[in-house]
């Protein structure tokens, strides 16, 4: 492990020599991308000269030791020190995500259950706005469909971090990434006059939004572009001009479509957004699949259609069937804690990576 640290602190060493170059800025997009390596070598750096003083105040703990009992205790104390900041670098040299620092495009939709889905849906969305909110992110709604009863039938909303990430895995996609699936709710619906517990289901779609032009190439054949009248539960939602955007890409077949701008443009503009997200996505998961006995994990980012989790709400209770989390809290849950449920997922993916590298 530590050999492959040596080389890291001298790639870190280069980088920082390079950067001290004002020529490097001549160029910023290289610019940025030496900067972001470096970033990201700097708390390895940083946790292996933390790891070497240790194991030396500690050998030089043994040795007086010999001499003054009274310098045991804190060999022992620093050998436990050593013994963390090892965990903590085997930890730090997990393969990373790629796209972990990335911003997203997070879609939630209705499924089985008709109104009572859409309104567990719109229980969803605000579940991750409200995260978003504790985490200092921001978020913008690009495009919604909602149902009769004020649920959503489909709603997609773009989440941002404010500037660079605190720390390796403080990204967006770093955290949100492990709640694309399906999600069960079981509760009373609103719409129930007998009491029953009903099961009903909504899908989320988390993709890392494409940043550069240069993730995603569309050619200029390969989109069709259709224009339409937004609708809506009726009312101001509904427009007498052909504001809605529905766009088709050829090769793949994927369709986005886009009204909740009153102008044409914007939606286009939105829906371009969310098709650049879907394309690098699956761009990325059949780089997975090609890569799979690379990416063996317990936790499965990939797979949209898995059953991920659990809402109970007659025993307030929040299921993760993942990483077998449960607790009782899925009224703090839903008001945007996810802090608990999002961590057992990320401890899981770190083990299942630890174990795949030996």
């Amino acid at each position: 492990m530590f050999e492959v640290v040596k080389d890291l602190i001298g790639e870190h060493a280069a980088l920082e020599q390079q950067l001290a170059d004002p020529g490097v800025h001549a160029d910023q997009r290289r610019a940025t991308r030496l900067n972001k390596r470096y970033a990201e070598l700097a708390p390895i750096v940083a946790a292996y000269r933390a790891w070497e003083r240790a194991r030396e105040d500690a050998a030089t703990a043994r040795e007086l030791a010999a001499e003054d009992p009274e310098f045991a205790a804190e060999a022992k104390s620093l050998e436990r020190e050593r013994e963390e900041l090892t965990e903590r670098l085997r930890l730090l040299l997990v393969p990373r995500d790629p796209s972990d620092e990335k911003n997203v495009i997070l879609e939630v939709k209705a499924g089985e259950g008709g109104e009572e889905s859409a309104l567990f849906a719109g229980d969803l969305l605000r579940m991750y706005l409200r995260y978003a909110e504790r985490q200092g992110w921001k978020t913008e709604l690009l495009d919604a469909n909602e149902s009769d009863l004020g649920g959503y039938k489909d709603v997609s909303v773009s989440v941002k971090l404010k500037g660079a990430p605190a720390e390796p895995g403080a990204g967006v996609w770093a955290r949100l990434k492990y709640e694309g699936g399906v999600h069960r709710v079981q509760r009373v619906p609103a719409t129930e006059s007998q009491g029953r517990i009903h099961t009903s289901a909504a899908g989320v779609l988390v993709l890392p939004e494409a940043e550069d032009v240069d993730e995603v190439e569309i050619g200029p054949n390969d989109l069709r572009v259709d224009v339409y009248r937004s609708s809506g539960p009726g009312g101001q939602s509904v427009n007498t001009t052909d504001s809605a955007v529905r766009i088709t890409h050829l090769p793949t077949g994927i369709v986005v479509s886009c009204q909740n701008e009153k102008s044409q443009l914007q939606n286009r503009e939105q829906a371009m957004r969310i098709l650049r997200a879907r394309l690098l996505a699956e761009a990325q998961e059949e780089a997975e699949k090609e890569a799979a006995d690379a990416r063996r994990s317990q936790v499965r980012t990939v797979d949209r259609s898995e059953r991920v989790r659990t809402y109970n709400f007659p025993e307030n209770r929040i299921s993760d069937h993942r990483v077998g989390f449960k607790a009782y809290n899925l009224d703090q849950v839903l008001d945007g804690e996810l802090d608990a449920v999002i961590q057992a997922c990320v401890d899981a993916d770190a083990a299942a990576k630890l174990a795949d590298a030996g």
